[in-house]
């Protein structure tokens, strides 16, 4: 199988190996020519994986034609705020019958789309043909062939296999889900708490503080989740607490790292340059708590890191701001 893989960032690469690995034949696009070549010739990439040896069966490339032709499955793993533009250029590209693959975790600010609908929608694909990767994946680990698990998530079932089938490995194994909605918004939200759990450690708090947040934090997103018809069940499996305990516990997360310097007093500016890559909890943090605002969602972690982000809420009042909420029943 042919299998094209949009953006050559940490994850995008760390995916491209497990197709190859996988048995597929795979071209990585990019736009630095540099790093192209260096997966092709030298079966590296040192920017963003400097210690791993890439398949002989993964080239890269800076020609997006090239990278398309033949390809049964694409995957898109640029960032989210700027998919559209790149799958607007990319359109006509894509094969007819190809099967689209979204590892973008986040939620489109000008539209509050979930990335999965930005892909149906730029590139006139289908629900069907639409699929969805997410679970406990730190790209470096799973790069370094560390076990793990992850949620191909698909309106349809043969869509799930193929994809599934084109990435299970030795070390990487996919299970299926027909939940879109929640399996997305489950990648999107975490992010956001791993934000604050973040902030909270570089505050100097401890492991009470970080595990109420998440657990709290997986509140909020079971709440955004149901309100847009997802199924509970996912919010408990590795899309939801398996992707969120990673994420907010890791400090491979960048989303955590880069919480954790401005928990350290650090700005938003500085604090971005210091974690040197995209945290897509920053930018998706808003989108995601006006997709919450227009369905009458509850989400105050996800408003604490909106402001911070702001700078309309210092940093050393997120904690006193939520503990001083009104009391209620948990289930509530």
């Amino acid at each position: 199988m042919v299998a094209a893989v949009l953006g050559s960032g940490s994850w995008g690469t760390t995916f491209a190996k497990v197709l190859a690995d996988a048995g597929c034949e795979v071209r990585l696009w990019g736009r630095d020519p540099e790093a192209a070549r260096e997966v092709t010739e030298r079966h590296r990439h040192s920017r963003y994986l400097p210690d791993v040896e890439l398949p002989a069966r993964l080239t890269g490339t800076t020609d997006a034609a090239a990278a398309l032709a033949g390809a049964r499955v694409v995957v898109v793993a640029v960032p989210s705020q700027v998919a559209r533009g790149v799958l607007d250029g990319v359109r006509d590209l894509v094969e007819p019958d190809a099967v689209v693959v979204s590892l973008m975790k986040g939620v489109e600010l000008s539209t509050d789309r979930r990335m999965s609908q930005v892909v149906a929608e730029t590139l006139g694909v289908p629900d069907e043909r639409v699929a969805v990767v997410s679970g406990p994946n730190l790209a470096r680990e799973i790069a370094h062939e560390q076990p793990t698990a992850t949620v191909v998530a698909s309106t349809s079932e043969a869509t799930a296999r193929l994809v599934a089938s084109a990435c299970t490995t030795s070390y990487f194994r996919p299970y299926t889900n027909p939940d879109v909605v929640g399996v997305e918004l489950c990648g999107a939200v975490k992010n956001v708490i791993a934000l604050a759990v973040g902030m909270a450690q570089g505050l100097g708090f401890g492991w009470n503080t970080t595990a109420s947040l998440i657990t709290r934090g997986l509140v909020e997103i079971t709440r955004l989740g149901q309100a847009l018809g997802a199924e509970p069940e996912t919010f408990s499996g590795l899309a939801g607490m398996g992707d969120l305990v990673a994420t907010c516990a890791s400090p491979l997360s960048r989303n955590h790292t880069l919480g954790r310097h401005l928990g350290q007093g650090l700005s938003l500016e500085q604090a971005v340059a210091a974690t040197g890559g995209t945290a897509e909890g920053v930018k998706s943090s808003q989108s995601v708590l006006d997709l919450a605002s227009r369905h009458g969602v509850e989400m105050p972690i996800t408003a604490g890191v909106v402001a911070v982000v702001e700078g309309t809420l210092p940093i050393a009042e997120l904690g006193p701001t939520l503990l001083a909420r009104p009391q209620k029943a948990e289930g509530a």
